[in-house]
């Protein structure tokens, strides 16, 4: 954690210094290193999903939906992190549609796992 600590404020302190000769620049800089903070966390994120996937194997747990709520998972950080590096480039109406689009895309892929559940509840229930 220091060291993406360390890297963000370093950018940022550049970012702030470059940004009243070229703020494309500073732009570009955030951005990158934005991306270099993900990659370095990409490892991280590998071991956190291969953990996820053994107790699911170990539970019996149907692969599809463990798939699927992963792919959620990811729609949702990848729309967070597009929406943010967005916002600072100035273009807000833009970040709220790739919020939106995000939100649309995780309601779409629940669709399965809402239906078993609800098909679930609806055997538990006595006619």
């Amino acid at each position: 954690m220091l060291k993406i600590v360390g890297i963000a404020l370093v950018a940022t302190f550049l970012a702030l210094i470059v940004k009243e000769q070229k703020p494309n620049f500073a732009f570009l800089l955030i951005v990158f290193t934005g991306c270099a903070i993900f990659l370095f966390l990409a490892d991280k994120i590998y071991e956190v999903i291969t953990m996820i996937e053994k107790i699911a194997i170990n539970a019996n747990v149907n692969m599809v939906y463990l798939e699927t709520i992963l792919k959620i998972i990811g729609i949702a950080y990848i729309a967070e992190f597009a929406s943010q590096i967005t916002k600072d480039a100035g273009q807000g109406a833009i970040a709220s549609k790739i919020e939106l689009a995000g939100k649309v895309l995780i309601l779409a892929m629940a669709i399965p796992i809402l239906t078993v559940i609800i098909e679930t509840i609806i055997k538990l229930i006595p006619s």
